[in-house]
């Protein structure tokens, strides 16, 4: 381990241009190389790459992060992400024509992959916080009631979710919201407008326009299991 750090530290020395995706990103943070810098790994490790790297600014939303000289990415098939953002750095034209020999799809955002429950339990006041939310989604969020539910104070609520995802109560329960959504879409025929009711929004409008900011997607896409 030790002998990668200084092979990682002296490349990075020289200029060259570092990249790691899913565990590998690990490695680099543990070499410090990436501390104040901008990075990403798979969603599903981010709870653990966020306590041990803190000084890490990691955004576990995006499929890709290009930082000063370094480059990460998320799971296992986010290696032709990585891949193809080290063509588009040369070649725009090559990583496209590339990327449609391999039947890659533009994927920015690793948010519709995420399955907040596994997120959740990495810590029991996160969980209990999940489990009260989930029951509550049509209704307006409270953060005193949260914390209730979740036994602990609103601050160390907030502290815990900030730790562990990234996020602040109202943001995660936005993001239950969302999932919620997209599962009815898929799996119903009811109208956007009666799935916003479902998830606490007063119209489809406002569920329309937080689903393409979320997620990059509309409303047919997700239908149709874009």
């Amino acid at each position: 381990m030790a002998d990668a750090f200084v092979a990682l530290q002296q490349w990075s020395g020289a200029g060259a241009a570092v990249g790691a995706a899913c565990t590998g990103t690990f490695l680099l943070a543990e070499s410090a190389l990436l501390d104040g810098q901008r990075a990403t790994t798979s969603w599903w490790l981010a709870p653990m790459f966020r306590q041990r790297y803190p000084r890490v600014l990691l955004d576990d939303s995006r499929m890709l992060v290009n930082s000063a000289g370094f480059t990460t990415a998320g799971a296992a098939l986010a290696h032709l992400d990585l891949a193809l953002s080290i063509v588009r750095s040369c070649s725009p034209t090559l990583a496209a024509l590339v990327a449609r020999y391999l039947l890659v799809e533009a994927r920015g955002s690793q948010a519709e992959f995420v399955i907040p429950d596994h997120l959740a339990h990495a810590d029991p006041v996160v969980q209990r916080f999940e489990g009260w939310a989930r029951q509550h989604l049509a209704h307006g969020f409270s953060l005193a009631e949260a914390a209730v539910a979740a036994g602990a104070s609103e601050r160390t609520l907030a502290r815990r979710l900030q730790g562990v995802l990234g996020k602040s109560p109202l943001s995660y329960f936005q993001d239950l919201r969302v999932e919620r959504a997209v599962h009815l879409l898929r799996t119903g025929s009811e109208s956007i407008d009666q799935i916003a009711a479902q998830v606490g929004y007063a119209d489809g409008v406002t569920l329309r326009a937080l689903l393409r900011r979320k997620l990059g997607r509309g409303v047919r896409e997700l239908r149709a299991g874009a």
